[in-house]
C-alpha cells in the first residue's frame, strides 16, 4: 500500500470514529449538553480516583511486559505500552506501527531483536487471548446472577472461541514444529514487503530467525507465562473496576454480573480494526448494553464517554510524553564526538 493511501485510510479511520464517537449520546437518546452536565457533577475526588485506578492498571499491565522480556524495567515497560498503546490509538491496524515503535525503544535500552520479537509475540498473544475469553466470563456471570443472555451475546461468544482455538493452535504448532516456524518464516517475509520502510526494515531483521525465536518464546514461557498471566489477570481487573467506578460515579445503577458482561463485551469491541483500537464501536457497543441492563441514556453514554477518556483517549497525550521523554534521555547518552578525548597515540 502506497504512502498516501495509507494516509488517506487512517483519515477516514479516525473520522469514521469521532463520527461514531460524536453520535453516541444521539444514538442513545440524549445529547452533549446532557452529558455535560452529567459529567460535571464528578467532583474532584472521583477524577482522583478514576486517575488513579487508570494508572494502577498501566502499572499492573508492567509485569506482563516485563515477564516477556528479560531486563526490562517496569518504568521501561510503562514508557513501552504508554508509546504503543498512542500509535494504536491514532492510526487504524496501529499494530504494525506499535511493534515498530517498541523495537526502536527497546533497542535503544539494549534489548536484542530476538528478545524484543519474543516479547512482542507473546504480549500480543496474552492480549488476544484474554479478549476473547472474557465474552465467555461475561456469559457465565450473567448464568451466575440468573440472567439469560441474549442470542447476539452468545453468537460473539461462539465467535471468539473459535478464533480462540485457531491462534491457540496455531501456536502450539509453531512451538512444536521447525517446519512451521519456517513457514512462518515466510509468512513474516511476505507480510514484511506489504509494509511501510521502517517496519519493514525493522522485521526483515528478524527474517529466518523463527526458529531461534521459537526456542527463546519456549524459554520465556517456561519461566514467565506466571508473571504474564498474573499481571493480565491484575490489568484487566483493575479495567473491570475503573469500569464500574465511572458507572457509580454518574449515578448509574448496575448489577456486578452486568457489568463483568459490558466489560467483556467492551474489550472485545476494541480488537475491531475498522478504527483505531476499535474507537466509537466498541462505546456504541457498550452504550447500547447498558440501556439494555436497564441503565438510563444519559448516565449509560456519559459513564461510557467517561470509561473511553480513561481507556483511549489519555493514552495519546501519555504516550506522547513517554516518547518525548525517551528521546531526550536518549539524546543526553550520546556522546558529544566533536569533544570527545582523542586515543593516545604512542610515538
Amino acid at each position: 500500500m502506497s504512502r498516501p493511501a495509507r494516509i488517506t485510510l487512517s483519515v477516514v479511520s479516525l473520522l469514521g470514529a469521532a463520527a461514531l464517537l460524536f453520535a453516541l449520546p444521539y444514538l442513545v437518546g440524549v445529547d452533549w449538553e446532557q452529558i455535560g452536565r452529567e459529567l460535571g457533577r464528578l467532583s474532584t475526588g472521583w477524577l482522583i480516583a478514576l486517575t488513579a485506578l487508570w494508572l494502577a492498571g498501566l502499572w499492573a499491565y508492567t509485569y506482563v511486559m516485563t515477564a516477556s522480556l528479560p531486563g526490562l524495567t517496569n518504568l521501561h515497560a510503562f514508557m513501552l505500552n504508554a508509546v504503543g498503546s498512542a500509535v494504536s490509538n491514532l492510526m487504524p491496524f496501529g499494530g504494525a506501527a506499535g511493534v515498530a515503535v517498541t523495537f526502536a525503544m527497546a533497542r535503544g535500552w539494549g534489548h536484542g531483536n530476538a528478545a524484543i520479537t519474543v516479547s512482542a509475540l507473546v504480549t500480543g498473544v496474552w492480549n488476544v487471548l484474554s479478549r476473547l475469553l472474557l465474552p465467555a466470563v461475561g456469559i457465565i456471570a450473567l448464568l451466575v446472577a440468573g440472567e439469560v443472555p441474549g442470542r447476539g451475546m452468545a453468537a460473539m461468544t461462539a465467535v471468539g472461541a473459535a478464533v480462540l482455538l485457531g491462534l491457540v493452535g496455531l501456536l502450539a504448532l509453531a512451538l512444536r514444529s521447525e517446519n512451521t516456524a519456517r513457514a512462518l518464516d515466510r509468512a513474516l517475509h511476505r507480510f514484511a514487503l506489504r509494509l511501510p520502510p521502517r517496519p519493514r526494515k525493522l522485521l526483515l531483521r528478524a527474517d529466518g530467525g523463527m526458529l531461534a525465536v521459537r526456542n527463546k518464546t519456549m524459554g520465556v514461557l517456561r519461566t514467565g507465562w506466571r508473571g504474564l498471566t498474573a499481571g493480565m489477570i491484575a490489568y484487566l481487573l483493575l479495567q473491570a473496576v475503573l469500569l464500574h467506578a465511572c458507572l457509580i460515579a454518574v449515578g448509574a445503577e448496575v448489577e456486578l454480573a452486568e457489568v463483568v458482561a459490558v466489560f467483556a463485551i467492551n474489550r472485545m469491541l476494541t480488537t475491531a480494526v475498522i478504527t483505531p483500537s476499535g474507537a466509537g464501536i466498541s462505546e456504541t457497543g457498550t452504550a447500547a448494553l447498558l440501556l439494555h441492563f436497564g441503565v438510563a441514556p444519559g448516565p449509560a453514554a456519559a459513564a461510557t464517554i467517561l470509561y473511553s477518556f480513561y481507556t483511549f483517549a489519555i493514552e495519546v497525550p501519555t504516550g506522547g510524553l513517554a516518547w518525548a521523554g525517551w528521546t531526550l534521555r536518549r539524546r543526553e547518552r550520546r556522546p558529544d564526538v566533536a569533544h570527545a578525548p582523542r586515543p593516545l597515540v604512542k610515538k
